[in-house]
């Protein structure tokens, strides 16, 4: 069996546990490589417009290594050239031969991973979030050289991990053979999310958040920022006149003005609760106390792994077609919907149908949110991992 190596720009709340359960459950040799910590120092978050420092474990259970950053604008958030690890060339050059799992081709370190570690006679697999719906809206010419660049480093990568159907179809595309993907799906900790499920009631849930008991929640969990198009649930919502409905923005980001200027205007006050920051251990609650879960996000959403998180809690999900999830964990009108990005009517339509779901309807979505997200799981990966390094 040869080590696994998964390389990673910094430790990240949603892989780490993965780790995690690869070294306690299997045999395999993993390490993980990381180019920067800025993750575990803590930092400002463009997107959250505030300080993040993650509150569940990043670096407990598994091995890791970290690697000096030679460049000259050292972060995760500035490019390219934010990330230059020279000393990775040192550690391929005498590392066993490996499987090495590269997130991305976005930084310098990336680059020189991938060629350098396949001159060095490793096993080099991509595991990035393309999906082909999203690069199909880009700039033509944009498209024409990146696909030129791609071209070059897939020479240098022995198989592609896709992480859902749209991704697969950006692999393929590009003439990459179907003989060289790997389906390892995007997941969460569904044991985490399930266990939180199972022993917290709703009433728990919303006593603990300060939620009302009496009112059916619609819950929105990500940054406030232009992609994520937070303001078309919001004018969505301000089109439905149930008095027995609210809406919570879990998140934090620079369209809150905005979004309180909206709810001012409409008189929404009581009925939209901005919660401002929510960190990893809270966040499942928020989800135990909703009935509904939308993601309206527009370009640049590669998947949305709140869907996974709501799913582990039977909701049902609203989302739009541009998110890459939508194409794999939505059963059209079995536990959810996928709607037009952007079109307001049709995500009210959707609201006021789940919002008003007789309940035995509810009790198959829920069935179906559970039964479908078991297979977007961490053994479903280790599954195939396990294959690939044997």
């Amino acid at each position: 069996m040869r080590p696994l190596i998964f390389l990673n720009s910094h430790p990240i709340q949603y892989f780490a546990p993965l780790y995690k359960e690869i070294t306690e459950t299997t045999t395999i040799d993993l390490t993980v490589w990381y180019c920067s910590d800025e993750s575990i120092a803590g930092k400002f978050d463009k997107g959250f417009g505030t300080e993040v420092k993650w509150n569940i474990p990043l670096l407990e259970g598994y091995s890791y290594k970290f690697f000096k950053n030679y460049s000259w604008k050292k972060s995760i958030s500035n490019g390219f050239f934010g990330l230059m690890n020279l000393g990775i060339l040192k550690q391929l050059f005498k590392q066993k031969k490996s499987v090495i799992i590269i997130h991305g081709w976005n930084y310098v370190t990336h680059v020189m991973v991938i060629i350098f570690g396949k001159l060095f006679g490793h096993t080099i697999c991509l595991r990035a979030e393309t999906p082909l719906n999203q690069e199909l809206l880009k700039n033509k010419v944009h498209l024409f050289l990146k696909n030129i660049y791609l071209k070059f480093l897939f020479v240098f990568i022995d198989k592609y991990l896709y992480i859902g159907e749209q991704n697969k179809l950006f692999y393929k595309s590009l003439s990459v053979k179907e003989e060289k993907l790997i389906f390892v799906p995007y997941a969460v900790d569904n044991k985490r999310f399930q266990n939180i499920y199972q022993s917290v009631s709703v009433m728990e849930a919303r006593t603990h958040l300060r939620l009302p008991a009496d009112k059916k929640i619609i819950l929105f969990s990500g940054k406030y920022i232009s992609k994520k198009r937070p303001m078309d649930l919001l004018e969505a919502f301000s089109k439905m006149e149930s008095e027995k409905v609210i809406l919570v923005f879990v998140g934090e980001g620079e369209l809150r003005k905005s979004m309180q200027e909206f709810i001012d205007l409409n008189h929404l006050s009581g009925k939209v609760i901005l919660t401002g920051f929510v960190n990893q251990h809270e966040i499942p609650l928020y989800y135990r106390a909703a009935n509904i879960f939308v993601m309206c996000s527009g370009a640049g959403e590669t998947w949305g792994l709140s869907v996974n998180e709501a799913m582990n809690f039977g909701l049902p999900v609203i989302i739009s077609e541009t998110c890459g999830s939508s194409h794999d964990l939505i059963d059209e009108n079995k536990n959810g919907n996928v709607y037009k990005t952007g079109d307001i009517k049709e995500l009210n339509d959707l609201l006021v149908k789940y919002v008003n779901l007789p309940e035995q309807e509810m009790y198959n979505v829920i069935k179906t949110s559970l039964s479908k997200i078991e297979k977007y799981s961490y053994n479903r990966i280790i599954h195939q991992l396990q294959s690939l390094v044997s």
